[in-house]
């Protein structure tokens, strides 16, 4: 059995392995990173936000989200607009290129969804789908901070 298990997990790593050589490999291509991308996901998801609930949110310091923002900044990505209710904070906003960008990249999400998914059966995507749910409530668990990885896309 433990065999099996250790089977199992190579698998997975496999798996992260690649899917990670994908998404960088893409997201350079756009001049991206992967934490200036998740950062856009996470504005994507929740809208217009300050710099300390994105760095709140996305489990790092306020230095680095300041950085991060820069960068997107500079790419034309985001821009810092006036908080409507407190002066001393500013709203980091998606501009329409990122809203582009971030629909793309939805389309190809759900296109490489279809390609590796789409051949399993409703029952056999339910059953990967349920045991995949348990083992990353067993990482979350396992790894520091791994709570707080499920609340982000």
């Amino acid at each position: 059995m433990v065999e099996a298990r250790v089977a199992a997990l190579d698998r997975v790593l496999e798996v992260t392995v690649l899917l990670g050589r994908d998404m960088a490999t893409s997201l350079a291509a756009e001049g991206l990173t992967v934490a200036r991308t998740t950062l856009l996901w996470r504005l994507r998801s929740a809208g217009p936000s300050t710099q300390r609930a994105l760095a709140d949110a996305l489990g790092v310091s306020a230095r680095n989200v300041t950085g991060l923002v820069d960068g997107l900044a500079a790419a034309g990505l985001v821009t810092r607009e006036p908080h409507p209710t407190d002066r001393r904070a500013t709203l980091v906003t998606p501009t329409a290129r990122a809203e582009r960008l971030l629909e793309e990249m939805a389309a190809g999400q759900a296109q490489l969804a279809e390609q590796l998914f789409g051949g399993l059966t409703p029952d056999r995507l339910d059953g990967l789908v349920s045991a995949l749910d348990e083992v990353l409530d067993r990482l979350r668990a396992l790894v520091p901070g791994g709570a707080a990885a499920g609340e982000t896309p």
